[in-house]
């Protein structure tokens, strides 16, 4: 587990990381003191909402690279790269919210028949990755949480963003992963 002191120091970097690379294109480097746990390989998202709205979301869900390193690479391409948004402006950077999630290794949902899904996922404790053949789609645990979603519609919604159709997870040949996560913001 990662402290709150811990993710404080990550959505600090993770705004430094942002208005540097703004500032002048330069990626910087985890600072010296970095604790070791922020050096284990774990996943991440960094999300940017503007006046309570999303302006940016981008993570790796896999544990591939230290999570200082992928922290700073996630929160600039939540900036700068996620395709449904213009770039977010060094002047804006002062009405943006920065958002860390540290996540667990997501785990396959082992279920005999489809409907299982319905009893083994949590809704508010559970993220999602739906996965079926080069599809891929992921949603984190706040997210249906926001938008008050049952677990069906969590599970359609996942599918959607993996762009299947919302039922697909009723399919053979999808398989769902669940991961958690630790949510810190500023």
């Amino acid at each position: 587990m990662i402290t709150d002191d811990d993710g404080q120091f990550l959505v600090k970097l993770a705004r430094t990381a942002i208005e540097t690379y703004l500032t002048d294109g330069n990626i910087i480097t985890p600072p010296e003191d970095t604790k070791t746990i922020l050096k284990e390989d774990r996943g991440v998202f960094v999300t940017l909402n503007r006046h309570d709205e999303l302006r940016g979301c981008i993570g790796y869900p896999e544990p591939v690279k230290p999570l200082v390193e992928a922290l700073i690479n996630v929160a600039i391409s939540a900036a700068t790269g996620d395709p449904r948004f213009p770039q977010v402006t060094l002047a804006e950077m002062d009405q943006i919210q920065v958002e860390v999630s540290v996540l667990t290794k997501p785990v396959l949902i082992s279920v005999q028949k489809p409907a299982e899904y319905m009893d083994k996922v949590e809704v508010g404790k559970d993220g999602l990755i739906v996965e079926m053949g080069i599809y891929r789609g992921l949603l984190l645990p706040q997210v249906p949480v926001e938008w008050n979603w049952d677990v069906e519609e969590f599970l359609a919604n996942t599918c959607m963003k993996a762009g299947l159709s919302p039922d697909c997870w009723l399919q053979d040949g999808v398989k769902i992963y669940s991961f958690q996560s630790q949510i810190f913001e500023e």
